[in-house]
């Protein structure tokens, strides 16, 4: 990668990566000026004008270049052929560079085709080659995370050193990690934990173009946008969003359909996957082996994408796309992995780390912590008579009791024994022998969830 001293310019071996500047320290995709510079297929931002128009009963100028995410003298180039093809009309001509526009009879004909094959209007896509190039260049030039920073990002959780070297070594070679154990240990914990260990941010675009289809690849509810300090108005390309690196979990929800590309019948566009979605980021498979999909058919669906990084794609008109893939894969179970995986699988998964049941002495670290943030204190030998009960009872310890435990209360609180009877009777759902909680006692017990099974430690 080189830089343009004159004109802060970027070149690259990716032929299809647009021209990239810079932007104080960020690297920036640059806005393309026309039509040709946009690379996109011949009629693609004509057509998603047009459907643009007939929605609306006038527009301009710079309405267009807000709606469609594209510079001002592309957006006057687009609406220039339209208006010589006589899909719309110039009404009032404002200023040398914004004029108000309407739809003709003739571009209502051609958006109502239109919008048979495609309903899509917003931010205008990038070509396909283009998003490809622009993943695999970021994929290169991002630093490699260290396995000191996933231990600094681990740091939150009470766990044993070699299970933080393991998780730091899967990162830091973008290798997988298969995470299992009993339930209740921080699986899910540590894979939403070493989220943190990514640094760095990404450009991905709102939308990528196929041919006559968009997938929509930006997603609100998982993409957090980074702002860009020191941005100067139309010069960096807006169909491309800069990013925090995601982090996208799933669970008993998943389904075969979900992983590939979701079309909607409505909208008439495609809806990128949840693994698409976590491009560069985490992708965290959580409770796997109860999906509502076999693990053989799990498995099977990510041998491929886990062995060459790329994952391949069908449109519904039978095309087949494919993209580059690469995220830091966790895949978390409490099953046992025998009934859940085979070698193969396991064998491509990298790195396999097991979760067990704290020691005496991590149960007490892990309680002291959470009273801590819940405001609470602990009276003197509360921790020995809570682990006294455990083995009274023959339970197993869990990373996650001291956290519900220690949020029996919304308010600071002295965890006392009276209190910690309550607490014990509200979650286990049965009183100890000696106990002194009332009836009316127990029912004050909001904060406290019963059942251990989908408690997950939070770290």
């Amino acid at each position: 990668m080189e830089a343009n001293v004159d004109t802060g310019t970027v070149t690259t071996k990716e032929r299809h990566l647009p021209p990239m500047f810079r932007v104080g320290d960020i690297l920036a995709p640059k806005a393309p000026q026309d039509v040709a510079s946009a690379a996109l297929e011949e009629g693609t931002l004509a057509d998603l004008a047009v459907r643009l128009a007939f929605t609306v009963a006038r527009f301009n100028t710079e309405s267009l270049c807000k709606r469609l995410h594209l510079s001002l003298p592309l957006a006057a180039e687009v609406l220039d052929l339209l208006c010589r093809e006589a899909m719309l009309e110039e009404t009032l001509k404002v200023s040398a560079t914004k004029s108000n526009y309407r739809i003709t009879q003739r571009g209502r004909e051609h958006a109502s085709r239109l919008l048979d094959v495609c309903r899509y209007i917003g931010p205008a896509p990038v070509s396909l080659n283009a998003y490809s190039a622009m993943l695999r260049w970021q994929f290169a030039s991002t630093p490699q995370v260290q396995p000191e920073h996933v231990t600094a990002a681990l740091s939150g959780l009470v766990i044993t050193p070699k299970a933080a070297q393991l998780a730091g070594l899967a990162v830091s070679s973008g290798r997988s990690m298969f995470v299992y154990g009993p339930p209740g240990n921080g699986k899910s914990s540590l894979g939403r934990q070493i989220h943190a260990a990514l640094s760095g941010d990404y450009w991905i675009p709102y939308c990528i173009s196929v041919g006559n289809s968009v997938i929509r690849v930006f997603d609100e509810q998982i993409h957090q946008i980074v702002d860009i300090p020191g941005e100067r108005a139309g010069s960096i390309d807006q169909r491309w969003v800069r990013i925090r690196r995601p982090l996208v979990v799933v669970g008993g929800e998943l389904t075969l359909e979900l992983l590939e590309l979701i079309y909607s019948p409505t909208m008439r566009y495609y809806e990128a996957p949840p693994h698409l979605k976590a491009n560069g980021g985490v992708f965290l498979v959580d409770d796997f082996g109860r999906e509502r999909i076999s693990p053989e058919q799990l498995l099977n669906r990510f041998i491929t994408p886990m062995e060459y990084q790329i994952d391949y794609f069908t449109l519904l008109t039978g095309q087949k796309i494919q993209l580059p893939l690469r995220h830091v894969l966790v895949i978390a179970t409490n099953l046992d992995p025998a009934r859940v995986t085979d070698p193969a699988f396991l064998r491509r998964m990298g790195y396999r780390l097991y979760l067990g049941s704290p020691t005496p002495e991590q149960y007490g670290q892990i309680f002291q912590a959470y009273a801590q943030r819940q405001g609470a204190t602990v009276a003197p030998g509360v921790i020995d008579q809570l682990l006294k009960r455990y083995s009274e009872q023959k339970r197993e310890l869990r990373c996650c009791e001291p956290r519900d435990i220690c949020r029996f209360q919304s308010k600071s609180f002295e965890l006392t024994p009276k209190v910690l009877d309550l607490a014990w009777t509200g979650y286990f759902g049965n009183e100890l022998p000696g106990s002194e909680v009332t009836e009316d006692g127990n029912a004050d017990g909001e904060g406290v969830k019963k059942g251990t099974e989908n408690v997950r430690a939070e770290g």
